[in-house]
């Protein structure tokens, strides 16, 4: 058993120690998911100095976990995959949040860049480039988590497990219950989607 399969077996241990009452389940299960979301959120946020200024990597983490926290108290999962499921969703909805926050209409980035936009003497090169940059891109983003949300049901579970969770294939396809054959299919359908939904303006690229 690899290690990816014995942190699901764990996962589903904790789980049950949470349906039993056990309050500390809330607490691992919580530890569990924060390296995970903490390589996610810097992986979201690496090209934006400015929402960097204002939100570090870890102010956005401990949102997140905040949320995930919440939900737990608020329903239990009933197995591992349910656990990862509630835990894509989370930090998608704070991604989105600080993306509207910062940058819509009345949000200090949006300020931010129509000031530079009509001073330039008053910011660096740099901060002309991120002001027309950064927002787009950050808006990119958030129409990404968005539009994983209304992915059919079974091809985002998959995107959630490969994505968001980082499971390698095998083990996405046996928390599932299914073959890596369909789990591929279901991977490949998810991200033809996403690609046309963005016409192919993805995230990063």
């Amino acid at each position: 058993m690899d290690g990816a399969s014995r942190q699901i077996e764990q996962v589903q241990l904790w789980i049950e120690r949470l349906q039993a009452g056990d309050a500390a389940a809330r607490e691992q299960l919580l530890g569990h998911a924060c390296d995970r979301l903490r390589r996610l959120t810097r992986k979201m946020l690496k090209d934006f100095a400015r929402v960097k200024r204002w939100e570090l990597t870890d102010d956005v983490l401990q949102n997140s976990l905040l949320r995930l926290w919440t939900a737990l108290g608020q329903v239990t999962p009933r197995t591992a995959r349910d656990f990862y499921t509630l835990a894509a969703l989370q930090i998608r909805r704070e991604l989105i949040d600080l993306a509207r926050h910062h940058y819509g209409p009345e949000g200090i980035g949006a300020n931010l860049a129509s000031s530079i936009r009509g001073d330039a003497s008053a910011s660096t090169p740099a901060d002309q480039a991120q002001s027309t940059l950064e927002p787009s891109q950050l808006a990119i983003w958030t129409e990404f988590h968005q539009q994983v949300d209304t992915l059919p049901d079974q091809e985002r579970e998959v995107f959630d497990l490969l994505w968001y969770q980082g499971l390698t294939q095998p083990n996405a396809a046996a928390l599932l219950g299914i073959s890596e054959a369909t789990l591929r299919r279901r991977w490949l359908a998810a991200r033809q989607r996403l690609h046309q939904a963005l016409k192919g303006n993805l995230p990063g690229s």
